[in-house]
């Protein structure tokens, strides 16, 4: 944390975190153009982000892109807002949301987060794709697959119910390294949640299919702490969409991949997952 704050709290980098925030995935390029710092000093600035690990680097062909990563500033909060004033905190900022929602930037077509966990690269496979394990931090859902290339990924929400075809594919499948699947389109309980009108749930469902890849990242062997890095990308979003401000936790009432990754990683690192209050 001594590394975030530091990062924090020099005003250029946090225009660079602002600038992130507004269009994610910029080059060394795109950030310059839009900051009056010369290349040297954005690259300069650039390194101590990724270091406090607030800005995380992905290659597209030969270009350089850069992402925000949210999960140290996450951490932040999940050390000084109890689990008591987390509530009330989060019901504040969705009405701030709500308040400001024509004003959101939602021109994104990809949502990258970056974290690290205490565990292994097995063991962080099996909670990605052992059903039992799925159902423990992803709010009682299990996705059931035999997890090979091109075959269907099934949601059941309960127990009891019969698994859903949501037509999301497996992608591509490396065993503790790489996985990827298609994802589905909103479905009538998210209308039902979001109190969306048959109108806009009808609108919503023209939204291109996206997809989530994770990608696992074992410690080094010198590493005085053994944690895994965790890649999450969920992309091939159209612009404005819907579904991307979900994912993200940016719509309001969404928790979005954030927080069910600090679910994940709590349940790893501990064996129990987050309390329901939280």
């Amino acid at each position: 944390m001594d590394e975030v704050f530091k990062a924090l709290a020099d005003v250029s980098r946090r225009r660079l975190l602002d600038s992130l925030n507004a269009r994610n995935g910029q080059s060394l390029r795109e950030l310059c153009a839009g900051l009056d710092m010369t290349r040297q000093s954005v690259s300069k600035h650039l390194a101590v982000l990724e270091a406090a690990n607030l800005v995380t680097t992905m290659w597209r062909g030969r270009e350089k892109l850069h992402h925000l990563n949210a999960a140290p500033i996450n951490a932040i909060a999940d050390r000084w807002i109890d689990q008591y004033a987390r509530e009330r905190v989060r019901t504040l900022d969705d009405l701030k949301r709500a308040l400001e929602s024509e004003h959101i930037p939602m021109g994104n077509t990809e949502f990258v987060y970056t974290t690290y966990i205490n565990t292994t690269p097995e063991r962080l496979w099996q909670a990605l794709t052992d059903p039992a394990f799925t159902r423990r931090y992803w709010s009682g859902v299990a996705l059931e697959s035999d997890w090979q290339v091109g075959s269907p990924v099934l949601w059941q929400n309960a127990p009891t119910e019969e698994a859903k075809d949501l037509q999301q594919v497996v992608l591509e499948a490396e065993p503790y390294r790489r996985l990827s699947y298609s994802w589905h389109l909103f479905q009538p309980e998210h209308a039902e949640h979001f109190g969306w009108s048959e109108e806009k749930f009808a609108e919503l469902l023209k939204e291109k299919r996206s997809k989530v890849t994770f990608e696992i990242e074992p410690a080094p062997e010198d590493a005085a702490v053994k944690a895994v890095r965790l890649t999450v990308t969920h992309d091939d979003f159209d612009p404005d969409s819907v579904m991307c401000a979900a994912i993200s936790g940016k719509l309001p009432g969404s928790g979005g991949w954030p927080e069910l990754i600090a679910n994940l990683k709590t349940l790893l690192e501990t064996g129990d997952p987050l309390p329901p209050s939280w």
